[in-house]
């Protein structure tokens, strides 16, 4: 079980069955992952230049360097890499299981358990530094602590179940956030050691960093996308492209004319007349495929 390289029995039981709504943190112990995906597996990454450069980030409390900035000709250089991180830069790299073939069974794994696409970075913060500031995410992360320690200030949601673009912390920012829940505190705080695993369930802002610490940070984030009422919305209204009304062409005028109302006020009648008639349970197992087999950003 992949969840199983992730969680022990307990955190794998509680995903499956309840979806936690606050933050757990797990003893994982040493499984296959972390004899896997060890630090120096991470090194020889970079070192070699075999993550795609547009999937490197380097984060030093703010926004993202520019990419040409660790990039020589368009390629990924190792040196200003390291040049960099050595200024204090966290280096992310980006959706791993795309590029390690035992990571992309691992996520291949957790799709089938949970019907969920998902995806993985790599984090190495340097000693007393700090990559992201505070934000949140749209997905429920299983962060796995590999090497070194990390420091996780947490708040509750500002936003109730952000998804995709919907409430993302950039699109809906104040900058009267950061200093509300700095004043505030936070409200759990972790130091995440090697071993253990966060559940971090999507909206909750996090403020992650390694300022205290005398060791280097080293951790993997897998972002397992939750499928929800519009994803199954999203099948249902797929499968009218079967109906030849659905595909007749809307005349350029008719958009822009005050009849457009009407127009919308129509075709929703035909959706609904549609779906009425949809066999639910034949539908049923094409959106189980999809579940299981989807690897684009669907929520």
């Amino acid at each position: 079980m992949s969840l199983g390289l992730l969680l022990p029995d307990e955190g794998v039981t509680a995903l499956l069955t309840s979806w936690p709504n606050e933050p757990l943190v797990f003893e994982r112990g040493s499984t296959e992952l972390d004899r896997t995906v060890t630090p120096a597996l991470i090194d020889h990454y970079i070192d070699t230049g075999c993550v795609p450069a547009d999937e490197i980030a380097l984060v030093k409390s703010g926004p993202s360097l520019h990419p040409d900035c660790h990039r020589t000709n368009g390629r990924t250089d190792p040196a200003k890499l390291r040049k960099l991180y050595s200024d204090g830069y966290t280096i992310r790299l980006g959706n791993l299981q795309r590029v390690v073939p035992f990571l992309a069974e691992v996520a291949r794994g957790i799709q089938q358990e949970t019907g969920y696409s998902n995806y993985l970075h790599a984090f190495l913060t340097p000693p007393r530094s700090q990559g992201l500031l505070h934000h949140w995410d749209q997905q429920m992360a299983v962060i796995a602590q590999i090497e070194g320690e990390k420091r996780w200030q947490l708040w509750r949601p500002e936003y109730s179940a952000p998804m995709r673009e919907y409430q993302e912390s950039f699109r809906v920012w104040d900058p009267n956030f950061i200093p509300k829940w700095e004043e505030a505190g936070p409200d759990i705080e972790v130091d995440l050691k090697p071993g253990q695993s966060l559940l971090l369930p999507r909206g909750w802002v996090h403020n992650p960093h390694a300022l205290d610490s005398d060791e280097r940070s080293v951790h993997l984030t897998f972002a397992i996308r939750e499928r929800t009422p519009l994803w199954i919305a999203e099948k249902l209204i797929a499968a009218a492209i079967e109906e030849q009304d659905f595909r007749r062409v809307i005349l350029p005028g008719d958009l822009l004319s005050a009849d457009l109302p009407g127009r919308i006020q129509e075709t929703r009648q035909a959706l609904v007349q549609f779906l009425e008639q949809v066999d639910v349970d034949q539908l049923a197992s094409v959106v189980r495929r999809a579940a299981t087999s989807e690897l684009e950003y669907t929520t």
